[in-house]
Formats: C-alpha cells, structure tokens, sequence
C-alpha cells in the first residue's frame, strides 16, 4: 500500500503535466513509465538519460531531497500502523515480523517498477536500484517499527560486548545526539539564509532564466515543483560553502568562500543562477564562515548537562560526541544531496561527502568543547559575597547556620511584610515598655483532658488592623483591639 500511494501520486501528477502540455513527446504510458523512474530517483536510484546531443549516455544521480520525503513517511507510517493495535484485545505481532512484512512487500514493488521504468525515456540504473531502494526502505521501516513500540532505548542486542550496553546506557549519548542534531540543523538554516540571500541578489538573472525555459504554463509549473523539491539541496549546498569545502560545479571546479575558478556550460535553470560568480572571494563571501561558528556555539550548549555533579570531563566528552554526530549527519546529507548531472565535465556535481563531514567535525569540535566547558562553570559557578560558601552548604541542612545568622531573619522579614502589602501589619513594640506580667497559677485540667500550656507576652501591641478597601454586600469586619498581652496557647493533639 505505502508503494502504491507513493507510485500513484507521481503518476497523477505526471499525467496532469502530459495532459497540460501543448507538445508532448510521448503517450500516456512514456508518462507513466516517467513516473516509475521519478519514483525510483525518490529512492537515491540514478536514472539514465539516452536522449542527448553527444549520443552518449548521460547518468542523472542528483536526488531532490524533498521527493525522498514520499516514499520515507509513507513507509514509515506503514510499519508504524503494522506494529500496533487498534484493541485492547488485538493481539500484537512482533517487531521482528513486521519488519520483514513490509520490507518484503516493498521491495517487491520496487523491483516491478524498476523492471517497468526500463521501458521510458529515463529508464533506472538497476545496480544502482538494488540497494538504494532497500536502503531507504530498511531506515524508513526501522523508524516506523521503533515508533510503534514506543521508542525504547534499549535492551541492546545480547551480541554486544557487556561494557558497550552499559555504557550507552548513559545520559552523554542523548545529549550528543541533541546537541549535534542542533549543531546541523543550525548549518542547514544557515545555509537556507545564504541561499535565500544569494537567488534575491541575483533575482534578474534568476527571473530570466525561469521565463525563458518554457512559454506555456504548465511547463512554469513542472520548472517550479522541480526548483521546490531541490530546495532541501540547495541548503545542504550552502551549508557545504560556509564550511569551507564548497561544493563542485563539474570536474576541477569548486565553489568555496575564497574563490570559484569558474564553471562549465550548466544548463539553465533558476537556482544555478544563484551560484557564485566567477573569481577570488570577497569580504561579503566570507562572511559565511559565521554559519559554522554560530552551529559550533549550539552543539556547546546544548552539550552541558543540567546537574551540578557532572565534571568538566564529561561535559568536554559530550561537547566531542556532539561534533561527531554533527559531523556524520552533514556527511550524509552531503552524498544524498550530491550525484552527477552527465558525463565527462558533469559527472561531479554538488558537495563532496567526506570533506563536508570532516569540515563540520573540525569546526563544531574546535568551538563546542571550549563552550560547553565555560557554560557549564558559568553555570554552576559558587554564589559571591562573604559568607556564600557556609550559606551555600548550609542551605539544605535542617539547622545551617546560613539561615540562621544573626540578622538574617529579622532581614528576611521584614522583606517579606513588604512584600505582602497590608496583609502582614507592622508591628511596633509598646513604649514605654510594660513590666512582665505574672502568671498566675493554673487550676490543673481533669484529668480526660490534655493540659494546654500558657504564655504571656508582655509589651507586644497590634494595634488596629488595616481596613481593606469596601466591598459592596461584604459583612462589616470589626477592627481588632490592641492589648497590653497576648496569651499564646500551645497547639494540642485532640483527645480520642
């Protein structure tokens, strides 16, 4: 079903665009055969263009990451739905089965559609289709099966040595993985930036390249849906140029912030019209080295662990698994995002994998461990002013000396009452003081009773409480009398 809806979607859409078209160049099954294929380049397959000027043919392998998008949520809520009950009573098929049931079920699709995209002009490479199409389903698949469990953490696979199940049980990998999922989600918004700012800065040239393409406007729409699902590609480009590697525009030309030598007869479409122009850099292109130091600033912050016993050690060792991660996440958006667009001078197209990760891992490495470390003294730095350590230690033992101090309550208070507004009534002692009043005797109680214990405070004055502002309908509250004492009576257990 998940390959069904994914390979009907583009067949609609593909035979709207041939129905659309004033000049077709086939029938309606070149249209579907088309789909086939497209459905397959969703999957990473590189498909093969015969139909060019050399005669040779020409390998198209640049993936839209935005169609990859399709078949990974429609698989995934697949072997989501297949590992869960709609009842109580239901009864639950394991992971296990479920995983192999719909793997097997879409890879079978998949190889039907690879035998049938072989009839179209743009038919799939087949050892490329063997083992993108089951590397995508298998990740999508996995997903789906661990969302349905409930995302668990563990168990690890008994096959593991003991000290690696133990250890990735800590709380340092998640935090690695947050903080280098934030790490390269900052270099992707940077890279979208660069790339927003790059296509407003060259707006004429890009405007005149997407009105010279096609005159009709259902070819404006299929140039606009294709420019739209690149746009995951071009902010992967972009993040690739702000670490420093660039990316490659044909064999020997490399786009970076220092320079670009240049570039081969692309052809015309509206985001390679953004490209930089040809020559040394300026101070405006490098400016987007900013991009990996503002991503190298987040994986350190968010690398420190919110806890107090946690040593600088372990907080420069999460910072360093963050860059690792951050490293391998921009690796493989690199490769998925890259591939050949031809033959001979076309063959490399986009940003190198291996020099992409590397350059992220050395710029988040060299700013996240300094970060995390100063953030997390910062943090939990010692309280200033004399006193703060006893008071520090002191807080959280019943009895400290720190709460206690002489002046100390009577500051806090006095603090409080003024905090308080008119509930708290200041009190002021009785000048001139009243001697002591003697208690007289008390009459001991019966002996079913509880003895209450009585205490005399002697030059104590409330004096009249605050009035509140009127209420209407309220009752009138009587103001209480001021008096010489108080009697304050102990607080007794109630008799059985």
């Amino acid at each position: 079903m998940a390959a069904g809806l994914g390979l009907g979607f583009l067949a609609v859409l593909v035979i709207v665009l041939w129905i659309s078209s004033p000049y077709p160049d086939s029938g309606p099954g070149g249209a579907l055969h088309l789909a086939a294929g497209l459905w397959l380049l969703g999957h990473g397959t590189e498909l093969v263009r015969y139909e060019t000027l050399s005669g040779v043919p020409a390998p198209v392998g640049v993936t839209p990451l935005l169609l990859v998008a399709l078949p990974v949520l429609l698989m995934r809520r697949a072997a989501r739905l297949g590992g869960a009950s709609d009842e109580d009573d239901e009864e639950v098929l394991p992971a296990t089965a479920v995983f192999s049931a719909v793997l097997c079920g879409y890879l079978a699709v998949g190889a039907l559609a690879t035998v049938y995209a072989a009839g179209g002009p743009m038919p799939a490479d087949p050892i490329s289709a063997a083992w993108h199409v089951p590397l995508v389903a298998v990740l999508a698949a996995a997903g789906g099966v661990w969302g349905a469990k409930g995302r668990p953490l563990g168990p690890l696979p008994n096959w593991l040595p003991g000290g690696v199940r133990r250890g990735f049980v800590r709380p340092r990998y998640a935090l690695a993985l947050r903080a280098g999922a934030g790490g390269a989600l900052v270099l992707l918004g940077g890279g979208a930036l660069l790339v927003g700012a790059s296509l407003a800065w060259h707006g004429a040239q890009v405007q005149a390249s997407f009105l010279s393409l096609t005159g009709v406007w259902s070819g404006r729409f299929a140039v606009l849906l294709l420019a739209l699902a690149l746009i995951p590609n071009a902010m992967v480009w972009g993040a690739a140029y702000a670490l420093g590697p660039g990316f490659a525009l044909g064999a020997g030309v490399t786009a970076t912030p220092l320079g670009s030598a240049g570039a081969p007869a692309l052809p015309r479409f509206p985001l390679l019209e953004a490209l930089p122009a040809a020559g040394p850099g300026t101070p405006l292109t490098w400016a987007a080295v900013g991009v990996p130091v503002v991503a190298g600033l987040a994986v350190g912050w968010f690398a420190v662990r919110r806890a107090r016993e946690v040593s600088y050690g372990e907080t420069a060792l999460t910072a360093a698994l963050g860059a690792v991660v951050c490293g391998l996440a921009m690796a493989g958006l690199a490769a998925a995002s890259a591939g050949p667009l031809g033959s001979r001078r076309l063959a490399e197209f986009g940003p190198v994998w291996w020099a992409t990760g590397a350059a992220a891992f050395a710029w988040t490495l060299a700013l996240a461990v300094p970060v995390a470390v100063g953030v997390h003294a910062w943090r939990y730095r010692p309280a200033a002013g004399p006193g703060a350590a006893d008071t520090d230690a002191d807080a959280d033992v019943p009895g400290g000396g720190g709460w206690h101090d002489s002046g100390v309550r009577e500051l806090r208070w006095e603090l409080m009452r003024k905090a308080s507004g008119t509930l708290v009534p200041e009190i002021v002692p009785v000048a001139p003081p009243v001697p002591p009043v003697e208690v007289a005797p008390v009459a001991p109680a019966p002996a079913v009773r509880a003895r209450r214990a009585v205490t005399v405070v002697a030059g104590l004055d409330l004096g009249p409480a605050p009035v509140a502002p009127p209420v209407p309908d309220a009752p009138a509250v009587p103001p209480v009398p001021s008096g010489a004492g108080v009697r304050v009576l102990a607080r007794r257990k109630p008799s059985a």
